[in-house]
């Protein structure tokens, strides 16, 4: 039998000769070698989510299984979603037994320097502390901008912390959607303290305050300038307002606008019935006022639970984050319809020609929703 690249005779049944039949690219390659046969595509078998073990992780304080449970209720995937929902169900009875500070301030007021050296004191004194930062997302890039991890390094490697940055990603007021339940799965792991920072003074910090006790403002000296860009209504939510970088020249100025800002508190509303918010002057870089602050956050809580307030605002709160959340599930349900997303565009368009009203579009939009859901 002849081969039909060398014309050498070989006998039938020779390796050889049963190359006859074969393509040339698949006996020789570019340099004379023999080619492998193509593997044939196998479809990589997606491994389950290990629930389980990650549950058993978080109970003991594993900040991995943590970190990998906050990714999963954060996933926008529809496996991911339901996955970290079964894990949160399973962790709910092991949550609620943290003391929940929200902390904002103004532009360059020294949230993470503050944060950070509160956060190490707590730790010095054996308490687990998590820090929950609002991070705001880029409109461009849908990235982090912040960086919390690297404004608190010393914290983040503390083994008593978790600092956690959580991108907003445009959602209502920039906080993100599942901060509430990435609180609680923070609870289950043992964290005793926990404080949720926001990016500036805004709706953020009307969500914050629902899901928090004690809800602190910073600020910085030249209480006159700073206050024009503050809300009344912001105010009207602490339960203190904290003067920082009280230290060196800053000092007497520091004190200043504490008596300014005592003046402005006693015609406000308190934010907590029982509570009267004050003024107080610290320095974190100097790690000076920090104990008073603490003392007075403890005295807060103590004060709340015997006159029965803190329990019934967490319970207020709980309503308050489900019609939040209602809200949200019911409007991405909404636009993530596919009558809808084909219809949208071509409402938008009428409205820019003034054909319809906003008014008339929105029902319309709506008939055409109920139709499909029927």
């Amino acid at each position: 039998m002849c081969c039909f690249r060398t014309g050498h005779h070989h006998p039938r049944g020779c390796s050889k000769s049963n190359q006859r039949d074969l393509p040339c690219s698949r006996i020789r390659g570019s340099g004379g070698v023999m080619a492998p046969p193509k593997k044939k595509f196998v479809k990589k078998q997606v491994a389950p989510i290990p629930i389980e073990e990650m549950k058993e992780g978080i109970l003991q304080g594993n900040r991995a299984s943590l970190a990998r449970g906050i990714t999963l209720i954060e996933s926008s995937s529809p496996k991911h979603y339901a996955a970290g929902q079964q894990l949160l169900q399973e962790l709910l009875g092991y949550t609620g037994h943290s003391l929940r500070i929200g902390i904002t301030g103004v532009p360059g007021a020294g949230k993470s320097t503050f944060i950070e050296q509160l956060g190490e004191m707590l730790c010095e004194e054996g308490m687990k502390v998590a820090v929950l930062a609002i991070d705001p997302s880029s409109s461009l890039s849908g990235g982090s901008i912040l960086g919390d991890k690297t404004r608190m390094e010393l914290l983040s490697k503390n083994p008593l912390a978790f600092v956690r940055p959580s991108p907003t990603a445009g959602t209502l007021g920039g906080v993100h959607r599942r901060t509430n339940e990435t609180l609680l799965l923070c609870e289950a792991a043992g964290y005793e303290v926990i404080l949720i920072e926001t990016v500036g003074v805004g709706q953020s910090e009307v969500l914050v305050r629902q899901m928090v006790d004690f809800f602190m403002l910073l600020v910085i000296t030249g209480a006159g300038d700073e206050l024009q860009g503050m809300k009344k209504g912001i105010m009207e939510l602490a339960d203190a307002i904290v003067v920082n970088k009280a230290d060196g020249e800053n000092r007497s100025l520091a004190e200043k606008t504490k008596k300014e800002l005592n003046q402005i508190l006693h015609f406000l509303t308190p934010a907590t019935k029982g509570w009267t918010p004050g003024a107080h002057t610290c320095s974190a870089l100097k790690k000076e006022g920090l104990s008073e602050l603490w003392q007075l956050i403890r005295t807060f809580e103590q004060k709340m639970k015997k006159s029965h307030v803190f329990d019934s605002r967490r319970e207020k709160q709980k309503e308050e984050w489900f019609h939040t959340m209602l809200k949200e599930r019911v409007l991405t349900d909404f636009l993530f319809n596919e009558k809808i997303k084909e219809t949208l565009p071509l409402m938008e368009e009428r409205l820019k020609r003034s054909d319809t009203t906003t008014t008339k579009a929105i029902e319309e939009l709506l008939t055409l929703y109920k139709s499909g859901i029927r």
